[in-house]
């Protein structure tokens, strides 16, 4: 019994010598094994590894993804124009090189060193370029250009530290708040311009329309007046023509219709007087012998 006990007991101590010789890397990670303080191997291959002694062996796991570091609060830079705007922007990262990332930020908390380092670097890369360019270009007209520039120079720095950079982008770019209205009011100032310009050329092409229109209307009341003058014109010469053909055939008949009118015209009020020899040719169809010499 004693004996199998001490069976046990070795098999234990076996097995805890083994498990501290033994490590797993996972394939998002790196590895990098020290001895008494210093790097003797740096495992990028997932799987079973083995260290010994273990006492003077340790390990220390990095991450081999693709990480994102992001400023937490947005930066504030001045552009050419004596500007201030403000920054926010983010970098994708990885680490290609895990023993040359640890010997640059070794000792305690050094992945937070790390990540410090990193938005030093970024920032210096931020405002060296944002410095050399407007706020327009900065925006809108250069701003993929402005981060392939950051890019560029931050892979340069990053290198150095054994980091890779796969990508820099600008998420947002703005004014300070202190000079937000003043830019507000510019814009509504321009817009109001535009407005402006576009109600007068609107205004003077109305006034354009009307006056043709007006200049159109007047011609066609002109020709209509000009053909109904015509038509009444070729209207009245047809009915003297006819008039004249008529009355031809008797002229006494002719004579009696136009006595007709004038008393007609002469006689239209009753308040009309007249001072006329009652034996005058006027009032020749008023006497019987008028009448029989139009009955002749």
């Amino acid at each position: 019994m004693n004996r199998l006990i001490s069976y046990l007991i070795v098999v234990a101590i076996g097995l805890m010598i083994l498990s501290s010789t033994l490590f797993v890397v996972d394939q998002r990670q790196y590895a990098i094994v020290f001895a008494l303080g210093e790097v003797k191997q740096v495992i990028s291959e997932p799987g079973l590894h083995w260290k010994w002694p273990p006492p003077f062996q340790n390990v220390l796991f990095l991450d081999k993804r693709i990480l994102t570091l992001d400023t937490p609060e947005a930066d504030r830079f001045i552009t050419a124009e004596k500007k201030n705007v403000l920054v926010d922007a983010f970098v994708k990262w990885h680490i290609i090189d895990p023993r040359l990332y640890y010997i640059s930020f070794s000792g305690d908390n050094f992945e937070r060193r790390a990540q410090d380092r990193m938005s030093q670097i970024v920032k210096a890369a931020l405002n060296d370029e944002i410095t050399k360019r407007t706020v327009r270009e900065v925006i809108s007209g250069e701003r993929s250009n402005v981060m392939n520039a950051i890019r560029k120079k931050v892979e340069e720095e990053a290198k150095q530290i054994g980091v890779e950079i796969n990508d820099v982008r600008l998420t947002r770019v703005d004014y300070v708040e202190q000079i937000n209205n003043s830019v507000y009011d510019r814009m509504k100032a321009e817009r109001t311009r535009v407005a402006n310009d576009l109600r007068a050329t609107g205004a003077a092409d109305s006034e354009k329309i009307r006056a043709d229109a007006d200049r159109q209307r007047t011609v066609i009341l002109a020709e209509a007046y000009r053909d109904a003058e015509n038509i009444r014109g070729e209207g009245d010469a047809k009915a003297s023509q006819i008039y004249a053909q008529a009355f031809g055939q008797n002229a006494e008949f002719y004579r009696f219709y136009r006595s007709l009118e004038a008393y007609r015209a002469s006689f239209k009020s009753h308040s009309d007087v007249m001072v006329v020899d009652p034996n005058s040719d006027f009032f020749k169809y008023f006497k019987s012998a008028g009448v029989g010499s139009l009955k002749k």
